[in-house]
C-alpha cells in the first residue's frame, strides 16, 4: 500500500485526464415567412401585455381590416374584423388600418374612400374589447385630394398623428405630415407640420408611404417605403430616418434603401416595428410570394432589426431581403405547421367560415338552414352574390357539393371583382365555365347533366394562382367518372392592389336561395 502511494505522489498532475461533459448546443428555433398567410397588405402590428395584435388592409373586400392576435409573432389566429358592417359614409379603398392602445382602449386610424366625393380620408374607431370590433368615430383627417396611412405615436404624454399627403397632387413633392392630436385621440388640434418629403429622383420617386415611427434613446426612428406598392410591376422598397425631435429635422439614411425585395419575397413594405420583452425590434410588413405573386397578395412577413451601438442606426438583421426562414422571438417554441385547411360538411358540422363579400356590392344575406348554406340570389351583377375566402396559397383544390335548382345556378368562382372573375356553375340540366372580363360577360363552355343526377360537386384546382383546371361530378362517385375538366389560364384576375378571392354565388331568379351542402379547401 505504502509502494502504491509513493507512486501516486509520484505521477505528474499533467498525466491525469478530468473528462468534462460538454453542455448540449442551445436548439435555435425557427419560423418560415409569411407568418400571417394571404393578402394582408400593410400589417399594423402592437403588443398588449402577452398578447401580439395585428390588423391588415381589406381593400375592397368586406368585412373591413382583418384583426389576428398571437403570443409569441409566429404563430396567429384570426379575431375578426374592426366593422363587421362597414361604415356608412364610406365606399371603399379600405386601406392601411393602424392600431393603438392605451389606458384600455383600442383605436385603429384607418384610411376609407368617402362616398360623397370618392376622396380617400381618414377615419378612427376605437374598442375596450378587441374581440368584439369598433367603435366608428367617423373621418378624422381630410388633406387636400388625399390622405392616407395614418401613425399615431405618444410624445412626452401628448399624442401625435402622421399622414401621407400630396399623393394626388401633381404640383408639389409627396410629404409625410403631422399634428398634435386631442387628449382623447379622436380629433386633430394642432397645426400640421412636415416629417419628410420624398425624393422624385431617387428610390422613392413613386413617393413615401406607410411610415412606422418608434422611439429609442435620444433618437426617433422611422422606417417608410417608397416607389410602386402593388401590382406585377412594383418596385416597393424601405428606407429609414431618424430624429432628436418627433416634429424634426429628419435625416434619411445614407444607405438607403435598406429593404428590396428578391426572388424569395418581392416588394417588401408597409409595416410596423414591435418590440419584444427581451428588447428585439421586429417588423411586421407585407410582399409578394416569388411564386405565387399577386395572386396571392401581399402576405404578412416578419423581419428583425438589430443595432450599431456606435452609429446608432439599426439594420435588418438576415441583410437587406425578407427572410425565408430566421430565428423566432424568445417564448415561441417550436412552430407548428399551419394548418390553412378546411371542410364544412353542413348537415353535420357547426364550422363558421370567415366569408368575404365585394363592398361595392350590398352586403349578401346568407345563412345555415336545412342542413345547407343558402345565399340569397338578390345581386344582379353578373357575378351573383358572391362569398368568398381570402386565398393563402397559390396551390390548392377548392370544391363544394350543390343540390341543382332549376331555375338558379349555383357556381364555384374565382373573384377579382364584380367586373372580373371566372366562375363555374350549375343549374338547369347543365354546367356552364362563364368569365366576366373587364365587364363582358361570356360562356366559355356547357355540358348537359343527366336528369337523374341532383347533386352536384363542382371543383377547381389552382397552380400558382396561374393555372386553373375546373371539374365536375355526381357525389357517390369518383370525380372523375363523369367529369367534364376545363384547363383556363386568368392572368389578369389579381387586381392593382389585391389577389383574387374563391368562393361561391349564386345568379338566377331573384326569389331563389342556394343549397349548397358541403365545402372544401385542401392546400398543396
Amino acid at each position: 500500500m505504502k509502494f502504491l502511494a509513493a507512486i501516486l505522489l509520484l505521477t505528474p498532475l499533467c498525466s491525469v485526464k478530468i473528462s468534462a461533459q460538454k453542455p448540449a448546443p442551445t436548439r435555435v428555433i425557427t419560423y418560415r415567412n409569411p407568418v400571417i398567410a394571404g393578402d394582408f397588405a400593410d400589417p399594423s402590428v402592437i403588443r398588449v401585455g402577452d398578447t401580439y395584435y395585428a390588423v391588415g388592409t381589406s381593400s375592397e373586400w368586406g368585412p373591413a381590416y382583418p384583426i389576428y392576435s398571437s403570443k409569441d409573432l409566429v404563430n396567429w389566429e384570426y379575431v375578426g374584423p374592426v366593422f363587421a358592417e362597414l361604415p356608412k359614409w364610406t365606399m371603399g379603398s379600405y386601406w392601411a388600418p393602424e392600431l393603438f392602445f392605451r389606458n384600455g382602449t383600442f383605436y385603429v386610424y384607418y384610411t376609407a374612400r368617402r362616398k360623397s366625393d370618392k376622396r380617400s380620408v381618414i377615419g378612427v374607431a376605437t374598442t375596450r374589447d378587441i374581440t368584439k370590433g369598433f367603435k366608428d368615430h367617423g373621418l378624422i383627417i381630410e388633406w387636400t385630394s388625399e390622405a392616407i396611412d395614418a401613425y399615431v405615436v405618444e410624445d412626452k404624454g401628448k399624442l401625435f398623428i402622421t399622414w401621407k399627403a400630396y399623393g394626388l397632387d401633381k404640383d408639389r413633392a409627396i410629404e409625410l405630415l403631422g399634428a398634435e392630436l386631442s387628449p382623447d385621440g379622436l380629433k386633430v388640434t394642432g397645426k400640421e407640420f412636415s416629417l419628410i418629403k420624398a425624393d422624385p429622383a431617387g428610390w422613392e420617386a413613386g413617393g413615401a408611404e406607410g411610415q412606422a415611427i418608434f422611439k429609442r434613446g435620444n433618437y426617433w426612428y422611422m422606417l417608410y417605403s417608397g416607389n410602386a406598392c402593388c401590382g406585377d410591376r412594383c418596385d416597393y422598397q424601405v428606407g429609414l430616418a431618424r430624429a432628436e425631435k418627433l416634429q424634426g429635422p429628419w435625416v434619411k439614411y445614407a444607405g438607403n434603401p435598406v429593404l428590396f425585395g428578391d426572388d424569395a419575397w418581392k416588394c417588401p413594405g408597409h409595416g410596423t416595428v414591435v418590440v419584444t420583452p427581451d428588447r428585439r425590434y421586429f417588423y411586421l410588413h407585407h410582399a409578394y410570394n416569388g411564386i405565387d405573386f399577386t395572386f396571392a397578395g401581399r402576405q404578412g412577413v416578419l423581419s428583425e432589426l438589430i443595432w450599431d451601438e456606435t452609429t446608432r442606426w439599426p439594420a435588418f438583421r438576415y441583410g437587406k431581403t425578407t427572410p425565408a426562414q430566421a430565428e423566432s422571438p424568445a417564448g415561441a417554441g417550436l412552430v407548428p405547421q399551419q394548418n390553412l385547411n378546411f371542410s364544412v360538411n353542413y348537415e353535420r358540422d357547426t364550422l363558421r367560415l370567415p366569408w368575404v363579400f365585394d363592398a361595392s356590392l350590398p352586403k349578401p344575406k346568407f345563412g345555415v338552414r336545412a342542413a345547407a348554406l343558402e345565399i340569397e340570389c338578390e345581386n344582379p351583377a353578373r357575378t351573383g352574390n358572391f362569398l368568398g375566402h381570402t386565398i393563402k396559397k397559390g396551390s390548392y383544390t377548392y370544391a363544394a357539393e350543390f343540390v341543382i335548382k332549376d331555375n338558379l345556378f349555383q357556381n364555384i368562382v374565382l373573384y377579382g371583382d364584380a367586373q372580373n372573375a371566372i366562375g363555374y356553375g350549375a343549374g338547369q340540366n347543365r354546367v356552364e365555365l362563364w368569365q366576366v372580363r373587364d365587364g363582358h360577360y361570356e360562356t366559355l363552355q356547357t355540358q348537359e347533366i343527366p336528369d337523374k343526377y341532383k347533386n352536384i360537386r363542382l371543383e377547381l384546382q389552382s397552380r400558382y394562382g396561374r393555372y386553373y383546371t375546373f371539374n365536375w361530378g355526381v357525389k357517390g362517385q369518383k370525380i372523375d367518372s363523369l367529369t367534364s375538366s376545363v384547363q383556363i389560364e386568368a392572368p389578369w384576375l389579381p387586381r392593382w392592389d389585391r389577389a383574387p378571392r374563391v368562393g361561391v354565388s349564386v345568379t338566377g331568379a331573384p326569389d331563389q336561395k342556394s343549397e349548397i351542402k358541403a365545402i372544401e379547401m385542401k392546400y398543396d
